[in-house]
């Protein structure tokens, strides 16, 4: 993930370079829900797991060179379960499930240099709190392991409508990358 953040920044910066759009600006809303895929949050030693869904708001603040700078928030939800059968266990079976909530602050800057109609590619900041509980099927049930974060993103939209696109974005929340569908009003 080290390689591919910086390489996707200067693909983004190159790619940016070409043209001229105003697909996003000062005062666009956009509502995203996504699905993610990859991710680190978690062990492998799980046997099931529900995709991480994602959630986010985005505001056009103001403007700086050939861009907007947006101010949103975000949330994001994974859970993974591990189960066994366990002849020592009260019920004979044993279950665990761990589930990783990312509830965050982003800003992004969203290049609007091109000439690609109705595309609005964008790399911005998050700050967030990852809480993580746990709970088993003997009762127990924890809130620990959370703690405060920073992340680095990158991504893009296309509006296949006015107001209806998808989008698609590479970095850190609750998976490595999240593809979804977004309105912009």
């Amino acid at each position: 993930m080290k390689k591919i953040f910086p390489l996707t920044l200067v693909l983004f910066i190159l790619l940016s370079q070409a043209a001229r759009s105003q697909t996003y600006k000062i005062g666009s809303n956009v509502v995203s829900a996504g699905v993610g895929l990859g991710g680190s949050l978690g062990d492998y030693s799980h046997n099931s797991q529900t995709p991480a869904f994602s959630a986010q708001y985005e505001r056009g603040i103001w403007e700086i060179g050939p861009g907007v700078v947006s101010l949103g928030g975000y949330v994001g939800t994974k859970t993974y379960k591990y189960s066994y059968a366990d002849p020592y266990y009260g019920s004979g079976h044993y279950e665990s499930k761990w589930t990783y909530t990312i509830v965050g602050v982003r800003g992004a800057y969203h290049y609007t240099g091109l000439t690609i109609p109705n595309l609005d590619v964008y790399a911005g900041v998050m700050a967030s709190y990852n809480a993580v509980s746990y709970k088993d099927n003997s009762g127990s049930s924890l809130h620990y392991g959370s703690t405060v974060g920073a992340t680095g993103f990158v991504g893009g939209r296309y509006f296949f409508a006015k107001i209806l696109g998808g989008f698609a974005e590479l970095g850190y929340g609750v998976s490595y990358l999240n593809v979804g569908l977004c309105l912009k009003f």
